[in-house]
């Protein structure tokens, strides 16, 4: 079932999401960023700042009362940005995540806005090409990836961001 995620799913969202993105057990998925990035995904105090935005929504994705799924949602002009799509590892290619991009896509239908648009990290080709069958296109917007205590860059590669965006 998909929900509206609330302050008090914080723990439970900061868990999934490093789990999904980072670690040992982000190795399970194949949409990983281990072998790219080190440190966290997020915490509960960046969880609690996109909570206390009025422009941000986080759905999430229940089963048996566990958050399996979830992703960020913010309102930009009249665009919708979907950021930290996460399903938890062991269940990635079973569907999640598709269920979770048409309930954003709903989501922006509802608040009048005109398109979604996203940013992946460039190396990420496998992903890329996951958004590319769901109807969304490489803008040709690029962007630096940020560097911070929280996001430890371990690949060779230059890491840099590139935007897609799926017309509604």
């Amino acid at each position: 079932m998909i929900t509206k995620a609330s302050l008090e799913d914080i723990p439970a969202l900061t868990i999934l999401i490093n789990s999904a993105y980072r670690g040992e057990s982000s190795k399970k998925g194949w949409t990983t960023e281990a072998h790219l990035l080190e440190g966290k995904r997020t915490d509960e105090q960046e969880m609690t700042q996109i909570f206390l935005d009025p422009k941000n929504t986080i759905l999430k994705f229940t089963e048996n009362d566990k958050i399996i799924g979830s992703v960020l949602l913010v309102e930009k002009e009249n665009q919708l940005y979907l950021g930290m799509l996460t399903v938890s590892p062991e269940l990635q290619n079973s569907g999640i995540g598709k269920k979770l991009l048409a309930e954003a896509e709903n989501h922006a239908k509802s608040l009048g806005l005109s398109s979604i648009i996203m940013t992946v990290i460039s190396v990420r080709e496998e992903l890329i090409s996951w958004y590319k069958r769901h109807g969304y296109v490489d803008t040709g917007k690029r962007e630096a990836f940020p560097e911070s205590g929280i996001h430890i860059t371990v690949s060779e590669e230059p890491l840099e961001f590139i935007f897609l965006e799926k017309v509604l």
